[in-house]
């Protein structure tokens, strides 16, 4: 569960400027991005003295009646997660023009609303990280991902990461790790998903399918439904692994640690925090992008499978992080 602003020893003075979050349907205990974002706000509680208030949205119905509850209470700033909550947040900004809105993972075309920033994540990289790694410890050399709802590139950046890694460590091993559920990207149709966000079911079905197939590391895609790919390699006995997204599953979902081999991290509580803080100062812009550079994207440590992965694949793992960073290796080059 996430950390309550109560909890959390204030360092800053009370300031009188008040953050309201929405979340989308996945709820603030979805150990994934919701959660993640409201740890950001309660972060600029105690480091920016902020007064905030979050509501969670239980059905997408309940995306226009929580912002407009936030404009009602007064709210300096409100912050939206995801891109379900696009066009609501859209209809909002411009009935509210002088409040400052940002929304995660969703970004509007140049100019559309001048008072919104969108905070995107440039997944890809990390995920093809993350493949490296998973293709290094693959003893069936077979793989698999699928995605929730097939909404681009917040679910698919990770998926064609993923690929991309798997690839990488092809041509640099001479090695032929292949991935299931991939799709083509110049195909958008392609791919395996579950067509919802909120189904463990659903989730545990492909899983089951694909670990059948042979497959022994899975990347679910889709926050909460990710849970049903650890129930299913549990439940199978599979000698497999899953990876976890957005937040470091290790910590925010504990119970799957030990079938998580790696977290792909979406470092929403940063981009949360530093949004609100540009905000304040005035230097908010339309669309801000996280990356391995700036830290915004990242692997969580291997925790418990630390030991299964070589000195000498995580050198190669920092090798390839440099060289994403320096533009020598492009992800997409590798899908």
């Amino acid at each position: 569960m996430a950390p309550s602003a109560e909890s959390m020893e204030p360092t800053a003075e009370p300031v009188d400027y008040l953050v309201c979050m929405v979340s989308d349907t996945g709820g603030f205990d979805d150990a994934s991005f919701n959660q993640s974002g409201l740890e950001g706000l309660q972060r600029a509680v105690t480091e920016l003295g902020i007064q905030e208030e979050h509501l969670q949205s239980d059905a997408p119905e309940d995306y226009d009646r929580n912002i407009n509850q936030c404009v009602s209470d007064g709210a300096d700033m409100i912050v939206t997660v995801g891109f379900l909550l696009g066009d609501a947040t859209a209809a909002a900004a411009d009935a509210n023009p002088d409040i400052r809105f940002a929304i995660v993972d969703f970004a509007y075309d140049a100019g559309a609303h001048a008072n919104v920033e969108g905070l995107v994540y440039n997944t890809a990289e990390a995920a093809m990280l993350a493949g490296y790694a998973s293709a290094s410890w693959s003893k069936t050399k077979k793989m698999g991902t699928f995605g929730g709802i097939n909404i681009g590139g917040p679910v698919t950046d990770f998926m064609d990461g993923f690929i991309a890694g798997a690839n990488y460590w092809n041509e640099q091993k001479g090695d032929t790790v292949t991935v299931l559920g991939g799709r083509d990207p110049k195909d958008p149709t392609t791919g395996t998903f579950t067509g919802n966000f909120d189904s463990t079911d659903d989730a545990k079905n492909i899983t089951v399918g694909m670990l059948q197939e042979g497959a022994d590391v899975i990347l679910p895609v889709g926050g909460p439904i990710g849970g049903g790919t650890f129930a299913a390699i549990e439940e199978q006995s599979a000698d497999a692994v899953g990876l976890g997204v957005d937040a470091d599953w290790c910590l925010t979902s504990e119970a799957t640690c030990s079938l998580t081999l790696v977290s792909i991290m979406k470092r929403i509580d940063n981009s949360v925090f530093d949004a609100i803080k540009r905000a304040m100062d005035g230097t908010t812009g339309e669309v801000f992008v996280s990356t391995l550079e700036n830290g915004g994207v990242g692997l969580s440590p291997f925790h418990d499978y630390e030991d299964q992965i070589s000195q000498e694949t995580v050198d190669e793992i920092d090798a390839l992080s440099q060289a994403i960073i320096d533009g020598d290796v492009t992800p997409s080059d590798y899908y």
